[in-house]
């Protein structure tokens, strides 16, 4: 068996059998039934301890998840990812568009990863898998843990919004320098901020505008509905884009270029900026 994923219990306000509680709660079980095979086999356990569907939970403890070495769904995907940073306990990619980052399907990034990663030699090691997401249609930075402690120190981080994530994005239509957006998403309170840094004329959409995108809190959608809301939706946007303005083909013209945290392990600052992709250098010579 490999250790694949590894959760730890919040507090709960009241006992629940495991087979309720952890349903959804891996990417590789997400099913109830599914749930059921895993724990039948012996690749659940709970503080070490391989449990049984009669196993109650209370709040503190971990739940790992194993998978036999022979397993199926361990069939290896030939996907070749551009490995920005990597060490014993995290890795960033960048991440192509037209690909989900987990998920069902096969062929997703989290599938990719162990044949683009380096092992981590670290006793708590996992299988690779991403610990924030990108729409399917987005390219650029992802965030990858490789150890049970670095994934669980990072979601911490992302939840106490200590990671900054920066975007670049071609928008339509003449925009104000700068601007911060609030509209609700979901009614939900949600919080974007953009920079112009160049602008070029267009025959077919009469503005272009390169920009800074900085969300300051992390709904789905939420850079490219807000970008939408404002009257300036992202170039190639089919789902949020103005009817008569959409261009097809050419993909989103939205990347994650830069994330900034401190590394929960060693401590060090880590600050890693990727290269406008050339998509974008065509339209604004930069």
């Amino acid at each position: 068996m490999v250790l694949a994923e590894t959760h730890i219990v919040p507090k709960q306000e009241n006992q629940i059998r495991i087979q309720e509680y952890a349903v959804g709660v891996f990417e590789l079980c997400k099913t109830k039934s599914s749930l059921k095979k895993a724990i039948k086999k012996g690749l659940l356990k709970i503080d070490g301890k391989i449990c049984s569907t009669a196993n109650f939970i209370k709040g503190g403890e971990e739940i790992t998840l194993y998978q036999l070495k022979d397993s199926k769904s361990l069939k290896k995907l030939k996907l070749s990812l551009g490995v920005i940073y990597e060490d014993d306990y995290l890795a960033i990619i960048n991440k192509p568009a037209g690909i989900l980052v987990s998920g069902n399907k096969f062929k997703t990034i989290a599938n990719g990863l162990p044949q683009n990663l380096i092992p981590s030699s670290q006793s708590d090691a996992v299988i690779p898998q991403p610990v924030h997401r990108l729409d399917y249609p987005t390219t650029g930075l992802l965030l990858i843990g490789k150890t049970s402690t670095s994934i669980l120190a990072m979601n911490k981080l992302f939840e106490n919004k200590e990671i900054q994530k920066e975007y670049i994005a071609v928008a339509i239509g003449k925009m104000k320098a700068s601007e911060s957006v609030d509209f609700p998403i979901d009614g939900k309170k949600s919080y974007s901020h953009y920079e112009v840094i160049d602008t070029v004329f267009s025959e077919r959409f009469e503005v272009l505008n390169l920009v800074k995108l900085f969300p300051k809190t992390g709904r789905r959608h939420q850079l490219r509905k807000h970008l939408s809301l404002i009257g300036n939706p992202i170039l190639g946007d089919v789902e949020y884009g103005l009817e008569n303005l959409i261009l097809k083909g050419k993909g989103l013209y939205l990347h994650a270029s830069r994330l900034q945290f401190i590394h929960p392990i060693t401590k060090q600052f880590i600050d890693i900026k990727n290269e406008i992709p050339n998509r974008f250098r065509k339209i604004f010579a930069t």
